[in-house]
């Protein structure tokens, strides 16, 4: 099955229909003797061609990022984060985070001790607290559970 190429459309074709005709298959400005290889029809429709390729690539590129533009785009407003609180309800948001939050429970492999690692809300640093024996008024199966689990809860 022949597959025609993509800048064939009936207008291009009626087009290059009506130039050969104009022409006869020789100059396409109408010269007689004409001596310029570029007016010659064969060379001057391959330089069509390649112009039609060429802005139908950017049409479909400008419909592409278009297309993008209008898949990625919401119509959320965008505020600067500045600005957004009163001074009473940036009080009340901030009271209400966490001081800390636990990334994981362990064991320690030097003194066979239960550890949890805390990440601070206001610093990227984390902090190693040895829970020594905070686990032991727990039942045994709570215990093993919370040493098992790496987010318990407790």
């Amino acid at each position: 099955m022949f597959k025609q190429p993509k800048w064939t459309q009936p207008t291009r074709q009626a087009y290059l229909v009506k130039l050969f005709i104009q022409s006869r298959g020789f100059c396409v400005f109408g010269h007689t003797q004409c001596q310029i290889p570029e007016h010659h029809y064969s060379l001057y429709i391959e330089d069509l061609i390649a112009d039609w390729i060429a802005g139908d690539r950017q049409d479909r590129q400008a419909d592409w990022q278009a297309e993008l533009k209008a898949i990625h785009q919401t119509n959320d407003r965008r505020y600067p984060l500045h600005g957004q609180f009163n001074a009473i309800s940036q009080d009340v948001f901030f009271d209400n985070q966490p001081v800390f939050y636990l990334d994981t429970l362990g064991m320690s492999g030097l003194t066979f001790k239960p550890f949890a690692r805390l990440k601070l809300a206001s610093n990227p640093i984390l902090l190693h607290v040895d829970l020594g024996d905070m686990l032991k008024p727990l039942g045994k199966s709570k215990r093993r559970n919370s040493q098992r689990n790496t987010r318990p809860d407790i």
